[in-house]
């Protein structure tokens, strides 16, 4: 199975490493294409019975608690993203010459197979901001008309979407490193790199094997590759990749734009990539007051989402209604209430430093309530940059210590309430705290810059934890 689409599935023998998101409905096509399907899995649990006894009943033999080994006479593994490189599985699968493919590149071999136009990808990578660019993008895609949906990483299964009933004009593709490293055939339409910051090190083995694998977005691109003026690395990976003659490289940016480039002047998205004479000319695209929220960040966000849009046609139009029409999700610099003159706002979802130093520069008196699970990831730089902002820091969770040392080397005048709890518990006296150190034009900023599986079951129960203790109080 080379790098071309695969046209008759019929009696292949495919393995599907993993069950989950992305297990099931791989399995589930692969099947319906005639495929004998094996799936592995590590675990063995209720859930994971649950799932093998309906793909049991389709057919699908499932060998659940023990995913390393490589199922006799397989001609091609399909795993589930998050699957490391190294797991036995796939050297078994390496030695015997057998290919292996991640979901995101099954779905892509799977385009137009019944005869149906391929719809084009506009594809999303970066260390944050992946899901909100995504579903900015889907909307302006949809104002302008467009037959589209936000899928992928997104929790939208791209083998849904191309196997399924609905007919497409272009997708909107949230991409993660996991799955761009095992989706080699991959060519977008279009493809933008927010940011690049230390994440999933420990998947990837080093910085610079993580950015080669957010890289792959920009192979093969046909129109633009889009990237962020203001972190260099994405520009790095632009010149690096292997593009299709006349592909351009178009950057965003938060300050005025040169030609080639979105920015804002003077309140407003312009762009000077899309335009006729761009030395000269400007289109004005929508106003900073039509993002929600209009954080530094955020604004980032929509200029990369436009760009995509621009790319692919869009109308200036479009991308003012498109941007309006936005509803951000939750527990994403969430406004959940002022209480006594004190915003409180929920940005669980800031769950590593890059992300909470975004969320940070976006206040300019703030009471952070931080901490959880660090993923190795260190602070110094984090607390260096925003030591101006914090009136005050409430610290919880099982890493906590790693940020209160850097307090004391970076903010050592900044008061710091260190909660000895990692119980759920835990938030509603976070937060309690936080009302007392916190004044009048402050605000509360849960920006936690780390995981939260020590104390919640993931970050949207940490929001929610967050919000209900700011109910509380005014009530």
């Amino acid at each position: 199975m080379g790098s071309g689409q695969v046209t008759d599935w019929q009696g292949k023998n495919v393995t599907v490493a993993g069950l989950g998101v992305s297990g099931v409905p791989a399995a589930k096509v692969l099947h319906g294409l005639g495929a004998h399907v094996t799936v592995v899995n590590d675990g063995d649990d209720a859930r994971a019975r649950e799932q093998a006894a309906e793909l049991e009943a389709l057919g699908v033999t499932v060998r659940l608690g023990d995913g390393d080994t490589l199922p006799d006479g397989a001609e091609l593994v399909v795993t589930a993203p998050g699957w490391k490189p190294d797991k036995p599985l796939f050297a078994a699968a390496h030695e015997a010459g057998v290919p292996v493919w991640g979901d995101v590149e099954l779905a892509w071999r799977l385009r137009g197979l019944d005869g149906r136009r391929a719809a084009p990808w506009l594809c999303v990578t970066g260390t944050n901001g992946k899901t909100t660019t995504t579903r900015m993008l889907a909307s302006i895609l949809e104002a302008a008309g467009l037959r589209t949906a936000a899928v992928g990483n997104i929790g939208v299964s791209l083998l849904d979407a191309v196997a399924g009933n609905e007919e497409y004009d272009v997708l909107a593709v949230e991409l993660s490193s996991y799955q761009l490293h095992w989706a080699p055939s991959l060519r977008a339409h279009s493809a933008a790199v927010l940011n690049l910051a230390p994440d999933h090190l420990d998947w990837h083995g080093s910085m610079e094997a993580y950015a080669k694998d957010k890289g792959r977005v920009y192979e093969g691109n046909q129109v633009a590759c889009v990237y962020n003026v203001a972190d260099k690395a994405t520009e790095d990976l632009v010149r690096a990749a292997d593009v299709e003659e006349g592909c351009r490289a178009v950057g965003f940016t938060l300050g005025a734009p040169a030609p080639s480039q979105l920015g804002v002047v003077d309140g407003i998205l312009v762009d000077r990539a899309f335009v006729e004479n761009r030395q000269r000319n400007a289109q004005e695209l929508a106003e900073v007051a039509d993002v929600d929220p209009p954080a530094p960040h955020n604004i980032a966000n929509a200029l990369a989402a436009a760009a995509l849009a621009r790319a692919f046609g869009v109308p200036a139009r479009a991308v003012r209604d498109g941007l309006r029409a936005f509803t951000p999700d939750a527990h994403r610099i969430a406004h959940v209430a002022d209480v006594d003159g004190v915003a409180y706002v929920d940005d669980s979802k800031a769950t590593n430093t890059h992300a909470a130093q975004a969320s940070l520069a976006s206040y300019p008196s703030i009471v952070w309530i931080a901490g959880g699970l660090a993923k190795g990831a260190t602070f110094d730089e984090l607390v260096a940059e925003s030591a101006a902002r914090l009136r005050a820091v409430v610290l919880i969770g099982a890493d906590r210590a790693l940020i209160r040392e850097a307090l004391a080397r970076h903010a050592p005048e900044v008061p710091v309430v260190d909660l000895d709890r990692t119980d759920t518990g835990a938030m509603l006296a976070a937060v309690q705290e936080a009302r007392r150190l916190a004044a009048a034009g402050d605000t509360v900023l849960l920006a936690p810059a780390c995981a939260s599986m020590d104390m919640f079951v993931n970050y949207n129960q940490r929001g929610d934890a967050f919000a209900q203790a700011v109910r509380e109080l005014g009530a």
